[in-house]
């Protein structure tokens, strides 16, 4: 029976170092299980626009990008979550508030927020991507102003409780660590995006396998039949039907083959 797998990237495709490489043994997995006659698919919190060649180069069947905010099939958008322009102004205005710093992520663009404060962890996403030529110029003062989802770093100045309670009605917040957090908007989720590509298939979720690193994934597990964790996931292995390897130590490759993708 055809199998389908989910993978996301950073942590688990791509070592989280900059400018790292897609492991070799990773590389000939997902030959092998193309060869099998099996779908790959990336599930990832990047947005459309972040989601480079070194990814796309590796022959995927598809992609869900921004945390189930846009699906894509065989190059066919079958889902793209828009969200009103008031809700994006509100919620930029409530993150200046509680005195939080964004980076907004949109699936042609991220965009920032020059009228806040520095923060560290802001600064070196921007600087990282400025360095790989892209455009980091785009702002909440654009006139055209909008995001699918976005990122918030947050520090000992910053009123986290309320940013919290108000942001939860209309979003998901994602633990990504003491000093900053993923916010995906209700109810888009890594799950949902699993859900829409075996539907487009008309497969099972028994037939789906999820595979990653950090708590962005933990909803992939949810909508997978089986759930694997890189053995570099401290956070994630708890959650995992199966824990591999670390990503340098075959971890892809050994959990593909153990599942019978080739």
């Amino acid at each position: 029976m055809k199998k389908i797998m989910f993978f996301d990237i950073d942590g688990t495709l791509i070592p989280e170092v900059h400018g790292a490489a897609v492991p070799e043994s990773t590389l000939k997995a997902l030959e092998l299980a193309r060869k099998a006659g099996n779908l790959l698919y990336i599930n990832t919190g990047r947005p459309y626009v972040n989601v480079d060649d070194d990814v796309r180069s590796l022959g995927f069947d598809g992609y869900v990008y921004g945390c189930g905010t846009m699906v894509e099939c065989e190059g066919e958008e079958i889902w793209y979550n828009r969200l009103e322009k008031d809700l994006c102004m509100k919620t930029a205005e409530l993150i200046r508030s509680c005195n939080a710093v964004p980076m907004y992520e949109r699936k042609d663009c991220v965009l920032f927020d020059f009228t806040v404060r520095k923060s560290p962890v802001i600064d070196k996403i921007r600087e990282n991507f400025a360095l790989e030529g892209k455009n980091v110029d785009h702002c909440t003062e654009d006139e055209d102003f909008s995001f699918d989802k976005f990122i918030v770093a947050f520090d000992e100045h910053t009123d986290l409780k309320r940013l919290m309670k108000e942001l939860e009605k209309d979003y998901f917040w994602i633990d990504r660590g003491p000093v900053f957090a993923e916010i995906v908007p209700k109810p888009c989720s890594k799950a949902t995006g699993i859900e829409m590509v075996l539907k487009h298939y008309g497969m099972d979720k028994s037939q789906a396998y999820a595979i990653g690193d950090s708590l962005n994934d933990l909803p992939m597990f949810s909508a997978a039949g089986t759930s694997i964790s890189m053995g570099n996931g401290e956070k994630l292995k708890q959650y995992a039907d199966y824990v591999t390897d670390d990503i340098m130590e075959n971890g892809i490759y050994n959990a593909m083959e153990k599942y019978g993708f080739f």
